[in-house]
């Protein structure tokens, strides 16, 4: 694709020029003008024989852009994150055919042109700009390829197939792909809040894990993302997903994951970190908060699906009975007790807690999350818990799950 948009300095080293049109774009990606899209280094050559080529693409770290390398092997992928000046620098090396390690090929996407820069077996570089038919500016701020929390290109994506062979979206995981992220994004903004160092291990436990979607995602994200040694188990009842998991651990060779075969009454892990449950039915939710409570996990992140325990026993306050006279409307009121409540027990055993919409799952279309972040300091226990009791005097509520095992075992006292 010979050079007829862009008025290329002839006189300038070609690969000079695609380093500045490189830099450019990620300055102009502030205002979208010809901004940065992906990198692409390929044509390997040097020591590592498994090495095939390098994808870059903008990711934010801690709240700031960084450049995110994905260095692609034959049987692995490793990623490395660095700031944009880390980035340049890097890949001015990797374009330096005097180095014993480099690549012959590079081609960086815009938002308004593709540049490819190529070197010859005398390694005399060329390098070709052409416009992009068609392009759509997007503004970064509102440009979610440059920020996914997972890259899409990322191996265990294709492993349960959310992509392809060709490490594209498979149009019926759309869904699925944005749920994923989402609960990246929510998991590091609680994460980050820790602060923790990178010498912490991070223990994760996700019950009722499913086909591992976001088991293997808060994997990738805590090991290859951010750096950290994280162990992770997915917990879940049903065979075929344990094994279909546990096969795409295998063959991808990724250490720090496993998934256990069972429920949250028949796993008990000594230690957790991170304690997971996006689709616990009833109960099964209060077990794996007072799993996460008990063993003073730092993050809480649930998501109830259904409320059978406290809907039988609410006795409607007489101002509310012809409006609660209506099935769907107990259901809702049951609904937002029991999740109140929870979040309330929650605050009370020292943790900063947030109920919000998330994205919906799979299994149904509730789409709640509670979220609860492990504080040092709090001093309104006895307050909540009177809180508590004035709300279930009110709906003449008897018993709550969650509240019953943290009283049992001295946790509320």
């Amino acid at each position: 694709m010979p050079s007829a948009d862009r008025n290329l300095n002839l006189s300038e080293n070609p690969t000079t020029q695609f380093l500045e049109m490189f830099a450019a774009s990620l300055v102009s990606n502030e205002v979208s003008e010809s901004g940065f899209i992906k990198l692409s280094l390929g044509k390997y050559r040097g020591a590592e024989e498994a090495q095939n080529k390098i994808s870059v693409r903008v990711l934010e770290v801690k709240g700031r852009p960084h450049l995110s390398f994905v260095y692609h092997y034959q049987t692995k992928d490793v990623t490395k994150n660095f700031s944009f000046s880390e980035g340049q620098t890097k890949i001015q090396t990797y374009l330096d055919q005097s180095q014993d390690e480099c690549f012959k090929s590079a081609h960086l996407r815009l938002q308004t042109e593709e540049i490819q820069l190529t070197f010859n077996k005398k390694n005399q570089p060329t390098i070709y700009v052409q416009k992009t038919a068609g392009t759509t500016v997007v503004a970064k701020a509102h440009d979610r390829e440059k920020f996914r929390y997972i890259d899409i290109n990322r191996p265990f994506l294709k492993g349960l197939g959310v992509t392809d062979a060709n490490d594209q979206l498979i149009p019926v995981m759309s869904r699925k792909w944005k749920q994923i992220n989402k609960f990246i994004e929510v998991f590091q903004h609680a994460f980050e809040s820790l602060k923790l160092p990178k010498s912490h291990p991070v223990h994760v436990v996700d019950f009722g894990a499913g086909k591992g979607y976001l088991t293997f995602a808060i994997h990738d994200f805590l090991r290859e993302t951010l750096g950290y040694t994280a162990d992770v188990t997915g917990v879940e009842l049903r065979s075929e997903l344990v094994k279909l998991c546990s096969n795409v651990i295998d063959n991808l060779s990724l250490e720090g994951l496993a998934f256990y075969q069972g429920d949250v009454r028949s796993y008990h892990p000594t230690a957790v970190d991170v304690m997971i449950a996006l689709h616990a039915c009833d109960v099964a939710t209060d077990y794996a908060l007072h799993t996460g409570i008990r063993l003073g996990a730092s993050i809480i992140m649930c998501a109830p699906c259904c409320h059978k325990q406290v809907r039988p026993q609410i006795q409607s306050p007489q101002v509310l009975r012809p409006m609660l006279q209506h099935g769907v409307h107990l259901g809702q009121e049951a609904e937002m007790l029991t999740d109140g409540l929870r979040a309330l027990l929650l605050e009370a055993c020292g943790y900063e807690t947030k109920v919000f919409e998330f994205v919906a799952l799979e299994h149904t279309s509730k789409n709640k999350m509670i979220l609860a972040v492990k504080r040092d300091h709090f001093s309104k226990k006895e307050e909540i818990l009177k809180q508590i009791e004035s709300i279930k005097a009110f709906y003449g509520i008897k018993e709550q799950c969650l509240e019953t095992l943290l009283t049992n075992d001295g946790l509320l006292s």
